[in-house]
């Protein structure tokens, strides 16, 4: 495991979003949380095992901290 490999899984949540969006845009920031939370837990469930135990987790939860802030979401 390197820190790139969490970088890429980042771009990867990033592009599926953005896809999603070209197809259906949400009306609401929260919608579009909800998005990133959505394909973060298909990640998590998908490719927890290439990691060691508990970064994968670690990282898209602070993924998706990140994300609410810059959202304006403050409780969900």
């Amino acid at each position: 495991m390197t820190n790139r490999n969490l970088a890429e899984v980042g771009a990867r949540l990033e592009k599926a979003v953005i896809d999603l969006q070209g197809q259906s845009p949400p009306a609401t920031p929260t919608e579009k949380y909800e998005q990133y939370e959505l394909f973060a837990i298909q990640i998590l469930d998908s490719e927890f095992e290439d990691f060691d135990e508990g970064i994968l987790e670690e990282y898209l939860l602070a993924f998706l901290h990140q994300k609410r802030l810059e959202l304006g979401i403050r409780d969900l």
